[in-house]
């Protein structure tokens, strides 16, 4: 996430040369493109973080510190 973003509520995941934009509520691809491996993986990961990636989301909005969350074991 960046802050001043756009809605719908979404988060950005980067592989190499690729980027994507993913829905926060679907899970969908908005923009951008990930090997579909990768792809599992991210989607993986949000789903296990999901809450926490809403809650940032959140925090953005109201201009506060991003919360780290823990990557994909």
């Amino acid at each position: 996430m960046f802050y001043k973003e756009h809605n719908p509520p979404h988060f950005h995941a980067e592989y190499g040369e690729y980027k994507a934009e993913i829905g926060i509520n679907d899970f969908r691809v908005l923009e951008g493109k990930l090997p579909n491996r990768v792809l599992g993986f991210v989607l993986e990961w949000a789903a296990i973080h999901r809450d926490e990636l809403i809650e940032n989301w959140q925090r953005m909005e109201a201009k506060q510190a991003f919360k780290p969350i823990d990557p994909l074991e």
